[in-house]
């Protein structure tokens, strides 16, 4: 983790959303505050309908918040920017383009008239050589496997020089090998680069294995931060290697006693409060764009 002199990088203050509902305002959030320091690579985890990827948008600028607000470097957050870039679980890769590309429209979009079209090949292909896909650059999303295509879309995110980037549960879609390749990958990228990260998972491992803190979620309605977990294990870090350290179990039973036993989901016991339960878990996480959009979008139920 990068330290920095500037304790509100991102301040996420006092922040509530409500969701219109036939039966009235849905509360998805209730007055979530996090601190996070420029560098800083945190984890937020909750169950399925806890909010998680609501903060993530809100922070994006895709969402406004009902109450409170977001704060970057001493600016607030109220629409999308490239200094927020986003990748969702879908890469959202356009399917005629090349990896090469789908970068270069990003590129383009943020630095045209700050880097010349020599300067712009440069900066795509060094993003795309920083995950690994140089040797595919030419290749559409149809020639390649479902890990390069997430690969393209973090180069794509990563081509904008964002302050903060934004991880939607990236790797969520991806079996269990290349989850772990890119996991890898993602560590030695905000090593070199250290950005400040914010990712969305439901991966107790993943979250331990990548992060400085862990934000643990309650349940929602009204879900809010419960705790926070700092992971002081030191970097780089090889997974093999800290499975067995006694502050990787630490943090693991922390993560797992929080979800499981203390906010733990209850079974609902009847067919009519399964569905209430559902529709709970679809309304505290409305159905969100697979893009990296310049443009907001108004919040909506789902």
């Amino acid at each position: 983790m990068t330290t920095s002199n500037h304790p509100d990088h991102l301040l996420i203050s006092q922040v509530s959303i409500d969701f219109p509902t036939p039966k009235g305002p849905f509360r998805a959030l209730d007055k979530v505050n996090l601190r996070i320091e420029k560098g800083e690579f945190v984890s937020i985890i909750g169950h399925s309908g806890c909010g998680k990827s609501t903060v993530l948008n809100i922070v994006a600028g895709l969402y406004q918040a009902t109450e409170g607000g977001v704060i970057l470097d001493g600016r607030e957050v109220n629409e999308p920017g490239p200094e927020r870039a986003v990748v969702f679980q879908n890469h959202s890769l356009l399917p005629w383009l090349t990896a090469y590309e789908n970068v270069e429209l990003a590129v383009k979009q943020v630095f045209k008239g700050k880097k010349s079209r020599a300067e712009m090949k440069e900066w795509i292909e060094h993003n795309l050589t920083l995950v690994h896909m140089d040797h595919a650059m030419h290749k559409r999303p149809d020639e390649i496997s479902g890990g390069m295509k997430q690969r393209v879309g973090i180069a794509r995110a990563l081509a904008m020089e964002p302050q903060v980037l934004l991880l939607d549960e990236p790797f969520g879609a991806l079996d269990a090998l290349t989850r772990a390749h890119l996991q890898d990958s993602m560590m030695e990228i905000q090593s070199t680069l250290g950005n400040t990260v914010i990712m969305i998972t439901h991966d107790v491992d993943e979250a331990v294995l990548l992060s400085d803190r862990i934000v643990m979620m309650t349940n929602g309605p009204a879900a809010t931060v419960g705790e926070i977990l700092d992971v002081n294990l030191p970097r780089p870090r090889n997974r093999v290697e800290m499975a067995e350290m006694p502050e990787y179990i630490r943090c693991r039973h922390a993560v797992l006693q929080f979800l499981y036993e203390r906010h733990g989901r209850k079974e609902a016991s009847t067919p009519k409060a399964k569905v209430a339960a559902a529709s709970a878990d679809e309304e505290s996480e409305p159905a969100k764009g697979n893009v990296v959009t310049m443009s907001k979008v108004t919040a909506k139920a789902a």
